[in-house]
């Protein structure tokens, strides 16, 4: 189900509960009512105590499946993946205590991607809070900087209002993370259910959409002026669902255009007009650009440390920055602008490319091909290049690129993990459409990978879902392979396996002398005999020649989760690079340079 049609549904489930006689609810019951208004299909989640009547009331009811986990920060991990594939609210369910401190990383790693996700925890009795009680923690100042908001739920009458208050805020502005903590007294308390809300009173919540006109005006003379003009674009766009926009913009305008990693696919990735991915491990065309154009349209992007290095390097450039973004807070919160442009991203979009269609000025043309023409030059530097005629040790670049060439034609998901894998998938598969790559980009997670797939595959069924990771990250959310069989969620799991905690490895070779300090991994399982440990199905790939057969078995084997064991070259960095503390000009672009 889509977006539009999920609300619609929600809409009408709503109005079928806000029609129905007074009743006298548990609260967890009024907490499933809540959540099937809300269109809610799924929730991923652990039992404990705490939770218990929540989980009595979903077992009375067929609209909402659950999905068992086998550990707390795969289930939010899942409703994240969730999220982030369909732009729909992913929803997880936890007790109290450990139940929440293991959610926590997957509650970070939604917050610094901005995903929309609601995180239901248990928590002891009202009466037992502040006494130490079994399983008690306080989830609401554990989580509060690592959400966007949160609740602790004390009255049973306040329980719809709530739930209503949390989806609101977790999809609505820049997305993110909400927490709904309830004690366990409360879910059991009754009270008269008159219905869910069709909304809910926010004074001070109320994010700006509409971009202030004179500012977009300011945005398009500049645009139209400039001899070296850039699109910057970030992960705003994706979860903006402004991917059209940024298109149309772009064939009116012509420029060239760059996305960081959260916004890969929000333009084609096989179109000319695209460079690749700035910052550390970004294409020297696309860092080059970046630094040498002299107007800069940033749209949803945060200008983090990852894409424009050193902040004195990347200020020493004489260029006009204009910043469009839903955060206030993130506009010149790392790099001052000069046109900033708070608002949705969607509408910002259209309303520049509005004025730019009734605007008589156009770009110059001649500028614009002589920026082309250096851009062309810089491209020229083959910078992704590899050796592709090795024929005797498997090159993860090739893996990656093989993936791209047997899918780039069917409806693909890629999932990676955090490490070497993640930036080779980032660099060799060209994501043509947004929200097929999900990954971890703000907080780095390890583990993401597995479960993101999982969640993917159980939101889009018919689709290809594959998880790009490697032997160090798979092994820390390996335990949901047991989920994958339970809930038949066929994934594909492509194990770039180096034998090395990779970019650990490459990092210690580059700063630190190759003194490769608890980096290589001893003790590795037989991952093949793993996965068929779990009643899935396992391959083995060392040689060059056998990548694209494999892959090819894997895709046919539709209705089985496969892991493929790659053994690949453990001496293989990741290039481009820039190293912390340089300018995204100071590029290493091969071991040549090292």
């Amino acid at each position: 189900m889509n977006s539009s049609n999920k609300a619609e549904s929600a809409a009408t489930s709503a109005a079928a509960a806000t029609d129905e006689a007074p009743q006298e609810l548990r609260g967890a019951e009024i907490l499933i009512k809540a959540l099937q208004a809300e269109g809610v299909e799924r929730v991923w989640g652990y039992p404990g105590g705490a939770v218990l009547h929540i989980y009595d009331a979903l077992y009375k009811q067929s609209n909402i499946q659950h999905v068992l986990v086998r550990h707390e920060q795969a289930a939010v991990h899942a409703a994240d993946g969730y999220a982030r594939a369909t732009g729909d609210v992913g929803v997880a369910l936890v007790t109290s205590g450990p139940g929440v401190t293991n959610a926590l990383t997957g509650i970070a790693t939604a917050y610094m991607d901005s995903s929309p996700i609601v995180i239901i925890s248990g928590q002891v009795p009202t009466g037992y809070i502040g006494q130490d009680a079994f399983q008690e923690c306080d989830a609401v100042g554990i989580t509060r900087p690592v959400v966007k908001h949160n609740f602790l739920v004390k009255d049973v009458r306040k329980m719809a209002e709530t739930v209503k208050k949390a989806f609101h805020i977790a999809r609505s502005g820049r997305p993110g993370p909400v927490l709904i903590d309830i004690p366990k007294d409360v879910s059991f308390a009754k009270t008269a259910f008159e219905g869910y809300p069709d909304n809910v009173p926010m004074r001070s919540y109320n994010p700006v959409r509409k971009g202030h006109a004179g500012q977009i005006r300011k945005a398009m003379q500049l645009l139209l002026a400039a001899k070296r003009p850039y699109l910057y674009t970030g992960g705003g766009v994706v979860l903006g669902n402004a991917s059209n926009q940024l298109r149309a913009l772009v064939d009116a305008l012509g420029f060239p255009v760059t996305s960081t990693l959260m916004g890969l696919g929000a333009f084609p990735g096989t179109d000319r007009r695209f460079l690749g991915m700035p910052g550390m491990h970004g294409t020297y065309e696309a860092n080059m650009s970046m630094q040498h154009c002299d107007v800069l349209l940033a749209v949803g992007a945060r200008f983090d440390d990852r894409v424009i290095g050193n902040p004195k390097h990347f200020m020493q450039a004489d260029r006009k920055i204009i910043h469009i973004d839903i955060d206030p807070s993130s506009i010149s919160k790392r790099v001052k602008v000069d046109v900033p442009i708070v608002g949705d991203v969607k509408d910002v979009l259209a309303d520049l490319a509005d004025m730019i269609r009734e605007s008589a000025a156009k770009p110059d043309e001649q500028a614009l091909a002589a920026w082309w023409a250096q851009i062309e030059q810089w491209r020229g530097r083959r910078c992704l290049d590899y050796d592709r005629d090795n024929k005797d040790v498997v090159k993860p670049q090739r893996v990656i690129e093989t993936l791209w060439n047997l899918t780039r034609d069917t409806d693909t998901y890629i999932t990676s993990d955090v490490g070497q894998h993640q930036m080779w998938a980032a660099q060799y598969y060209k994501f043509d459409q947004p929200r097929r790559w999900i990954n971890s980009g703000g907080l780095g997670t390890m583990g993401v990978g597995v479960p993101f797939a999982m969640g993917i595959k159980l939101a889009r069924p018919q689709s290809e879902v594959f998880c790009v990771t490697g032997e160090g990250s798979v092994q820390m959310c390996i335990q949901e392979l047991s989920t994958c069989l339970q809930y038949n969620t066929p994934i594909k799991i492509v194990s770039l396996n180096n034998r090395y905690l990779g970019m650990v490895r490459q990092w210690q070779e580059i700063e630190y002398a190759g003194r490769y300090s608890q980096s290589y991994m001893d003790a590795l399982p037989n991952f093949v005999k793993l996965a068929e440990a779990y009643g899935h199905v396992g391959m083995l790939i060392e040689r060059p020649q056998d990548i694209e057969p494999a892959l090819r078995e894997a895709r046919k084997l539709k209705d089985r989760t496969v892991f493929m064991d790659f053994r690949t070259d453990p001496t293989e960095n990741v290039f481009p690079m820039v190293q912390a503390g340089k300018g995204i000009t100071e590029m290493l672009l091969g071991a040549e340079d090292l």
